[in-house]
């Protein structure tokens, strides 16, 4: 390539503009820079400003995102309390994470965690830890409500394998470095996570080593979480107080690992049975199985056994609850439907209330009108005979206006007793009449501050003292009181109301709607027949009506079609 002449000249141009252009740049980004220089302080201020607001702003965004709670802090000799934690790193990617729940009491300051591969004891160390920083480092945790975070000078970790042949480090080496450093640096407010104690070595050369390393660290109150598959470290927790065993369980007949934390029951490797799953030949089974240890074996079965037992009472506990939540609900219900009974008996008794008092107002202007009629009209001849009419009329308005008198001081002070009995209080037991159920004679189970509590008969009514009226001496048929709600053991189920005349049917679904109520039935089944459909229409009509019934549907192909009404209570 050879530049032509004439393209010399105005490529040279070309560089000269260009450094002119940079240089004006310079300068003028150094003029702009000593106008600025004065303001460094507060943009380093409002830098940093910007820095605490971005964190607070990210970390309220996982807050949100992972429904983190607020977890307290206290001593580390205090223990801690995780209720659904969740590992943050599995949360972050997306994964399903079972949540578990670990608390550890001031006393017990060392858990040593066992069960098959793959079963989460690394992922659980490693959840316990981060938990514990980000808290102390104000972060958010994925944790509910009821969580405690012990707070650590520091946190030591053995996990993972750092083999390394440039530091002439094996497996078992690398792990002793460790466990060393550990042991020389950690006080009773460190927390100490040990992944698989005692491994890389002959087993009972490491099980040995491993004890007295968790001995050491739960003699100086170090709060430690390790995890191993050695049997001899299992019994750690019978030999020592602040030892306690954790497994996390795995599903023997899928061979799959649950992630569900137990606490105070230690947990089996599962390798024989993994080896069955994988199809290894019957006669290795048999003899891997024979040259277990006699103890191993007996171990294995009582683990064995407490996993079943657990499992049974996990769900009898479940039962449990599931019965509870419904005993719940039927009290709820009967509650409602005891307090919708006692509005209605309040509304009939002010109902009738105000019609007596209508009914005595009317009576008395009938009285008052025949007085002024009888004075009108009254001759000389007739005076003896007016006059003896006109008594007995303003006797009977006297009367009348008495009665209106004591009904009206009644309904103001009905707890003051009621007509016709002495002062006295009532009291449970008494026997008495119920005016608003047409004079019934009922035994008095409960006194409350406006009302009281009468059974009459099967039934139980709440009134109001006025219209009671003690029994001067007690009946020959005593009432039958029923304490609680007792329900009719032979309440039916469905009725036939086919042959019935209208008003039979009626009365017949109105006794069984009251059985059923009583039975706390949710389902009475009223047979009707199709035929011209005027029974259909009439129960349809009363069931409508009835505010104790919540639905009612035609029967269903196998419950009788159109012949059938089922009645939701």
């Amino acid at each position: 390539f050879v530049e032509p002449p004439a393209a010399i000249e105005f490529g040279n141009r070309i560089r000269e503009l260009e450094v002119e252009e940079q240089r004006e740049v310079d300068r003028i980004l150094l003029e702009a820079t000593d106008r600025v220089r004065p303001l460094r302080d507060a943009l380093v201020a409002s830098l940093g400003a910007l820095i605490a607001l971005d964190s607070l702003y990210a970390r309220a965004r996982y807050a949100i995102e992972f429904g983190c709670a607020n977890a307290e802090l206290g001593a580390a000799r205090e223990g801690f309390t995780i209720v659904g934690g969740r590992h943050p790193l599995l949360l972050a990617q997306g994964v399903e994470v079972v949540p578990f729940d670990l608390s550890m009491a001031p006393g017990e300051r060392t858990l040593l965690i066992s069960g098959p591969n793959t079963g989460g004891k690394t992922v659980l160390l490693k959840a316990v830890g981060l938990l514990s920083m980000l808290a102390q480092c104000g972060v958010p945790v994925p944790v509910e409500p009821g969580t405690r975070l012990a707070v650590f000078d520091d946190v030591y970790a053995d996990i993972g394998d750092e083999q390394s042949i440039e530091a002439s480090l094996s497996t078992f080496s690398a792990h002793l470095r460790n466990l060393g450093e550990i042991l020389r640096l950690s006080t009773d407010r460190s927390l100490a996570l040990v992944d698989e104690l005692g491994s890389g070595t002959d087993p009972v050369e490491g099980a040995a080593l491993g004890g007295a390393i968790l001995e050491a660290l739960t003699a100086r109150g170090v709060l430690t979480l390790a995890t191993t598959h050695l049997g001899a470290l299992k019994q750690l927790a019978g030999e020592n107080p602040g030892v306690v065993n954790a497994s996390l369980q795995f599903d023997a007949a899928a061979l799959a690992p649950t992630y569900r934390l137990v606490k105070g029951i230690p947990g089996r490797s599962y390798g024989i049975s993994i080896a069955k799953r994988l199809n290894l030949p019957e006669a290795v089974i048999n003899r891997a199985e024979e040259r277990l240890p006699i103890d191993e074996r007996n171990a294995t079965a009582l683990i064995e056994s407490l996993e079943r037992r657990d499992a049974e009472l996990s769900a009898r506990e479940r039962e449990t609850a599931a019965m509870a939540n419904e005993a719940r609900e039927r009290a709820r219900r009967l509650a409602e439907r005891e307090l919708h009974v006692r509005e209605r008996e309040r509304e009939v008794e002010r109902a009738s209330r105000q019609e007596a008092r209508r009914y005595l107002l009317d009576a008395r202007a009938e009285i008052e009108r025949t007085i002024a009629e009888l004075r009108r009209t009254a001759s000389a001849e007739s005076e003896e005979a007016a006059r003896g009419a006109r008594q007995r009329v303003e006797r009977m308005a006297q009367e009348q206006g008495e009665a209106l008198t004591r009904m009206d001081a009644a309904a103001r002070a009905g707890a003051r007793g009621n007509g016709g009995a002495a002062n006295e209080p009532l009291r449970e037991g008494d026997s008495v009449e119920v005016t608003t159920l047409g004079g019934k004679v009922g035994r008095v189970i409960d006194v409350r501050a406006d009302e009281v509590i009468v059974a009459v008969g099967v039934m139980k009514v709440a009134v109001a003292p006025g219209t009671l009226r003690r029994m001067t001496r007690q009946p020959a048929e005593r009432a039958v009181t029923l304490v609680g709600d007792a329900p009719e053991v032979h309440a039916p189920t469905e009725i036939d109301l086919r042959g019935m005349r209208a008003d039979e049917a009626e009365t017949a679904v109105l006794h069984a709607v009251d059985s059923a109520i009583r039975a706390d039935l949710r389902e009475l089944r009223i047979i009707h027949g199709k035929g011209t459909g005027a029974l259909r229409a009439m129960v349809s009509e009363m069931l409508r009506k009835d505010t104790r019934v919540r639905g009612f549907r035609t029967g269903a192909w196998n419950e009788g079609g159109t012949g059938v009404t089922v009645a939701e209570l």
